[in-house]
């Protein structure tokens, strides 16, 4: 069974604030939350605060909840079969469409960048990914996906800078990346047996070339290579990357994990040397991998924290340097690696009732 899941916030950062994840805690309640950084040990608790909680009258359990890219809608599906869209602009929940199209539960939500218009994609156990579009103030259906023979679990937009291209992860074990060609037309790759059982989770790499920031030559257009990672039932974290043919290859296989990896999380860069991807487990494991030498491709993982229970989903902030962690354990938990390499809980929100406390405790370290 599925969990409800945590997402990043996305208003305007302030240079001392950062955006908190969006969490369904109730069945059919959504909480919208603000991290802003204290510099006090004394004011710790302070740091997250509830900035709006939002009633979706969803019939069923929430799955996913994610706020467009200005941070002014909120889009949220549950187990009722129903993908429902929210303006949430100044505290209000005003609901602006509530999409039906898919007969199954819908897992996840994702939307596209707004360069291409207000386009939001959803799938579903019902084998199906559909893709939603806004015209002049009302919300259709503007394509559906239906080549997977088992429940699509996890979508993805990757980069603008790329084009309009979806990456959609199945538990048939395949995985899709539907491409716009224009003129309403999609072109459909797949990538047949990706992971064994099944594919839970995808997330593309950023349209950054690791080290751009200081080794890219000004006025050089960089080279850029499509690549995302997986992460399956296989217990396996996989990276996948586009051939000059247009094909894709697995470049990478990360094992660390002793059970299915339930979600991985490419982290944004600006262009440093290192790459980073968060992943957790049903083992209660999340841990971090650090790619230093592009060239060498090699990944080492790091354990932030080993936890009592499953971890459903791991989130990154904008800036990467918080990532957010949503489990079984009932908790939502913000992490920030510490400038000695260690990573440390800063703050964490308890489900239910909205609470938050701080919990940068040596014992949490120790136990890493």
């Amino acid at each position: 069974m599925r969990e409800p899941v945590l997402t990043w916030c996305v208003p305007l950062e302030l240079l001392c604030s950062h955006p908190l994840p969006v969490s369904a805690f109730l069945k059919t309640q959504v909480k919208l939350y603000t991290y802003r950084a204290c510099a006090g040990k004394d004011e710790m608790g302070k740091m997250v605060s509830v900035i709006n909680t939002v009633d979706t009258s969803h019939e069923d359990m929430i799955h996913d909840a994610q706020m467009d890219y200005y941070g002014t809608r909120l889009a949220t599906c549950s187990s009722d079969r129903s993908v429902k869209i929210f303006d949430v602009r100044n505290g209000g929940q005003i609901l602006i469409a509530d999409l039906r199209g898919h007969e199954g539960p819908v897992w996840q939500v994702a939307w596209a960048h707004p360069m291409y218009g207000n386009i939001l994609a959803s799938c579903s156990y019902d084998r199906k990914v559909i893709i939603w579009r806004e015209e002049n103030g009302t919300w259709e259906k503007s394509h559906e996906h239906a080549g997977h023979d088992s429940s699509v679990n996890s979508v993805c937009w990757a980069p603008q800078d790329y084009g309009l291209i979806l990456a959609c992860g199945s538990s048939d074990g395949a995985i899709s990346l539907l491409t716009y060609t224009g003129e309403g037309q999609w072109e459909v790759k797949k990538i047949n047996n990706a992971h064994t059982i099944g594919c839970n989770a995808v997330s593309w790499a950023p349209a950054v070339v690791p080290g751009s920031l200081i080794d890219q030559p000004s006025g050089q257009k960089p080279n850029y290579i499509k690549r995302f990672a997986s992460g399956g039932c296989d217990n396996l974290i996989k990276l996948w990357k586009e051939e000059e043919d247009g094909q894709w290859k697995e470049e990478q296989k990360l094992e660390a994990h002793s059970d299915w990896v339930r979600d991985v999380a490419w982290a944004p860069s600006i262009g440093l040397p290192t790459s980073t991807i968060a992943s957790c487990s049903q083992d209660g494991r999340v841990f971090i991998w650090t790619c230093d030498d592009v060239s060498s491709n090699t990944w080492s993982p790091k354990l932030l924290h080993k936890f009592n229970d499953v971890v459903w989903h791991v989130s990154w902030s904008i800036t990467a340097n918080i990532l957010a962690v949503s489990g079984g354990d009932n908790k939502v938990t913000l992490w920030k690696e510490s400038v000695d390499g260690q990573w440390v809980c800063i703050s964490d929100v308890n489900k239910g009732q909205g609470s938050v406390s701080a919990s940068v405790t040596e014992g949490q370290q120790n136990e890493q």
